[in-house]
């Protein structure tokens, strides 16, 4: 007795849909049951805490190498691989993993002081004795601040912040949150290869 080419289309279309239906519901398995480490949670899935702010410097407390380390807290009912290879479903009070976030290198150099001292005592040198330069403060005080010019472009330059103090540190600026980041181009830079018209 031969089956009809309907029923065995039909009989064919719903074999493949079992098994793409197993496959799938397989896959879904094996992925539920492979738990990642917890510094790979995505955004949304954990939140850190807020660093303590030391008042002196406006850095991190715990800054060192210019790398802070907060706490993250996965969200509640995620479970994620602990660093010492356990895995473990949180309520959202554990502390999961740390992250690290970048931290400034602050030795006493007031940004607001040098600003001011730059303005009204410029013409004096005044700025560049406070940042550590003493042979450009007794040039511009000699020269009175090389005739107004140079104390109006040490002020922008200071302003700015492409001036900083004589030992490489950068400010210490009176809030924490973002900063002016200075950008340069050095030998180590990628250059693009010019496209010949």
């Amino acid at each position: 007795m031969a089956f009809p080419r309907s029923r065995l289309f039909s009989l064919r279309t719903i074999s493949l849909g079992i098994l793409f239906y197993c496959t799938y519901c397989h896959f879904q398995f094996v992925l539920a049951n492979d738990v990642d480490s917890c510094e790979s949670l995505r955004l949304g899935q954990y939140i850190c805490k807020e660093p303590r702010i030391d008042d002196a410097t406006q850095e991190p407390e715990n800054c060192k190498d210019m790398i802070a380390w907060v706490e993250c807290l996965p969200a509640p009912n995620v479970s994620c691989r602990l660093s010492n290879g356990t895995e473990f479903r949180f309520s959202g009070e554990e502390v999961g993993f740390n992250k690290s976030l970048p931290c400034r290198n602050v030795s006493g150099y007031s940004y607001k002081v040098a600003v001011a001292l730059s303005l009204f005592l410029g013409w004096l040198g005044a700025d560049r004795f406070y940042l550590g330069y003493p042979a450009l403060g007794l040039l511009k005080f000699c020269t009175v601040g090389f005739c107004g010019i140079g104390s109006l472009v040490d002020f922008m330059l200071i302003s700015m912040q492409i001036v900083g103090p004589s030992d490489k540190s950068d400010y210490i600026v009176d809030y924490y949150g973002a900063r002016l980041t200075r950008l340069s181009i050095t030998n180590e830079t990628y250059r693009r290869t010019q496209m010949s018209p």
